[in-house]
């Protein structure tokens, strides 16, 4: 028979540890009130209490691109588990007037699988956006222009970066021209190459790059 080891018992978090992570969790990073829209919050993504909605809209065909269609509700829950533990890459909930309307996710190029296929500059940050189906109501007017104008000024400003990069799926026509209309400028179409780490697996990605500057999006800011 093989030896059998023994483990010691972990020490579990202590109740004051817990609260404070969970505080955390619902803290804002970034809030903004945008006119004729309303107030936009932005806190990290909590795992366990956002898979429900995360779930119900990765699973939707229209968020094909994003990746996770398929993919039961605990599994979701794992991965952004699994993204909190990372320094590089971050998840967060958009909050409308307290209602969740979309996923951002920021990352450091730099430690990402686009690096590979452009040059990173000092300053850069991307991200990647999922907004929330629409409602009983229908289409939403000026939704896309709002929630990406709260993204922008978050990472350009909130956080200090230079630059924003984007790398939507060729596929994907809406979200280029979404990111087109914010005013991004095109990058080279490239392909992001397969990885598969035993945390991660990701399949090869033929995707549209796109630039968005501190200077482009908020001019006034260097005057």
């Amino acid at each position: 028979m093989p030896e059998q080891t023994q483990t010691q018992p972990q020490p579990q978090p202590q109740p004051q540890a817990q609260a404070q992570a969970q505080a955390n969790l619902r803290a804002s990073v970034h809030e903004e009130a945008v006119d004729g829209f309303g107030t936009v919050r932005l806190r990290p993504l909590d795992p366990a209490r956002d898979s429900a909605v995360v779930h119900a809209w990765v699973s939707e065909e229209r968020a094909v691109f994003w990746g996770m269609t398929g993919l039961t509700r605990p599994q979701v829950a794992e991965i952004y588990a699994h993204m909190t533990t990372l320094d590089t890459h971050h998840a967060h909930l958009a909050e409308k007037d307290g209602t969740p309307v979309a996923l951002l996710q920021t990352y450091e190029p730099a430690a990402d699988r686009v690096s590979e296929c452009y040059d990173v500059r000092p300053g850069d940050i991307g991200i990647h956006v999922l907004l929330a189906p629409p409602g009983a109501e229908g289409p939403r007017p000026g939704w896309s222009e709002a929630l990406l104008g709260t993204f922008t000024a978050y990472a350009l400003r909130t956080l200090g970066r230079r630059r924003i990069v984007v790398d939507p799926d060729v596929r994907n026509e809406k979200a280029i021209a979404r990111f087109r209309r914010q005013g991004f400028t095109l990058g080279p179409a490239v392909v992001l190459p397969e990885i598969d780490l035993p945390d991660v697996h990701l399949p090869e990605k033929r995707a549209q790059l796109a630039f968005l500057t501190r200077q482009v999006a908020f001019p006034d800011d260097d005057a």
